[in-house]
Order: structure tokens, then sequence, then C-alpha cells
């Protein structure tokens, strides 16, 4: 388990270890160009694609994806039908030519929605690619982070019935986070334009960058992740601390107390 960013302060460098993402926009691309809303999923695959291979260059450990929100289930049956088929679809296709590139893939979320065919599909593509040690590429599907917190404190419970309520601190319940096998994200990146983080990885952002592009998802590139890689570059990272603090010849004493 890695240490909350809220309880001591995580190392940091020019690249971001984790990177987690709302991929947003694919409808709107294929709508302005007089496309159905489909042809934006499909054609958002392949910026997938081209995220992740930019990232494990690049030397990023973890990549999370919001693939499909808890509330995705109230768009238009037939696109949440074809979500379906293009999830299946991503997990046939590409598994082996992530395994091929030692890269490991999660899928996080309340799986139980799905078809026992996508639920099997997702227990062969992590089992096959459980040993990898590359990037680990983490979809989140039917994942909301205020479930994510429910599902920890359930599980908590459930394993230490009785537990006095001032009992529980943020070190017992971390291990239940649907992510606790990653660090804290680095980086948030939000494509579409949309400046929000919509139920999406609550506990994990407290001391995240976040970063926002008018850019739609189906466009992102590696150029636009150098992009948001050079912007995380250049922003100050103090965990509550003072920026006086971060300046390696200011004696402890004196950064106290600015």
């Amino acid at each position: 388990m890695h240490i909350s960013s809220t309880l001591a302060v995580p190392d940091t460098a020019d690249t971001p270890r984790h990177v987690a993402v709302i991929m947003d926009g694919n409808g709107r691309w294929a709508t302005e160009r007089h496309l159905p809303r489909v042809a934006g999923h499909s054609r958002g695959l392949d910026a997938v694609r081209a995220t992740v291979e930019a990232a494990a260059r690049r030397g990023v450990g973890y990549l999370t994806l919001f693939a499909f929100s808890s509330e995705n289930w109230r768009r238009p049956a037939e696109e949440v039908t074809f979500l379906m088929k293009l999830f299946m679809t991503a997990l046939r296709r590409e598994v082996s030519k992530l395994h091929d590139n030692g890269i490991r893939l999660r899928v996080v979320g309340d799986l139980s929605a799905f078809s026992p065919r996508i639920q099997l599909l997702i227990r062969e593509a992590e089992a096959k690619t459980a040993a990898n040690p590359g990037l680990t590429v983490t979809i989140l599907a039917n994942y909301g982070g205020r479930w994510d917190i429910l599902q920890a404190m359930r599980a908590l419970l459930a394993a230490q019935p009785g537990i006095a309520p001032d009992a529980i601190t943020e070190e017992m319940l971390a291990p239940y986070m649907a992510l606790s096998y990653a660090p804290e994200p680095d980086l948030f990146i939000r494509t579409g334009g949309e400046q929000r983080i919509s139920n999406f990885l609550l506990w994990q952002l407290a001391y995240s960058e976040l970063y926002f592009t008018d850019r739609y998802w189906p466009d992102f590139d590696a150029a636009e992740l150098d992009r948001a890689f050079a912007w995380y570059r250049n922003r100050e990272r103090r965990f509550g601390r003072t920026s006086a603090q971060l300046e390696p010849d200011v004696p402890p004493a004196l950064s106290a107390g600015a």
C-alpha cells in the first residue's frame, strides 16, 4: 500500500509516476464532424493506444483511464450498447499487444453490472498480464469515486466487525480503496474542455495537479501528453508546506515560521 499524500510528503519527479485521465469529448468530436456519436468512441480507442504507448515510453508507472462511469448508464441505450461491444472488442484485440510490451492491465469498478462474458474477458486479461513489470494501465469501468469510498468502508467493517467509529483512521481505510495498489495520481488530465472531476477518484486526487485541455479525446496524442507534462513540471508541489520550505538552502527553523 502507498502512503497517502495527506499523511506524508511523497517523492516527486519531472515525469509523473501516476497519470489519471478523464477521456472526454468523444461524442462532441463526432458531432462536429457530422458523424454518429459512436464514431467518436471508436476513434477514442486509437487515442488510448497512442497514450498508453507514449506513457510507457516516457517512464510513467501507472496510467488510469476513466472509460465508463457509474453515471454513464444514463446515456442513450444504443450508445451504452455500443460502448459495451467496444469494450469487449478492445479486451479481445488489445490484451495480447499489452502483454507483448510488458504492460499490466487492471479493470476497476463495480463489475457485477457487466455481462458474464465481459467479466470473464476482464479476468482473463488481468491474469494474462498480472506478472508484467512495465506500465500498469487501469481501466475504470462502472466506477464512481463515491462508490469507491463506500465499498472500502463496507470492506473495512466486514473485516473488522464491531470496530468503534472513532477508531477508524485513514491508514485503516486506504488498503480497501480500489486503487490501493497504485500511488496517488501526480497528474490528472481531463480533455474536452470541461473543468470538473465528475466523481472520479475522489479519495485519490487529494493532492494531484489538475490539468484541463480543450482538445477532444480522439485528438489526444503523444504531443498533447508532452504538453501536459511540461505544464506539470512548472507546478510547485507543496503538499501543505510553504514555498520557502521547498528551497534546499533554507534552514528548517526559518522555513517553519514563513
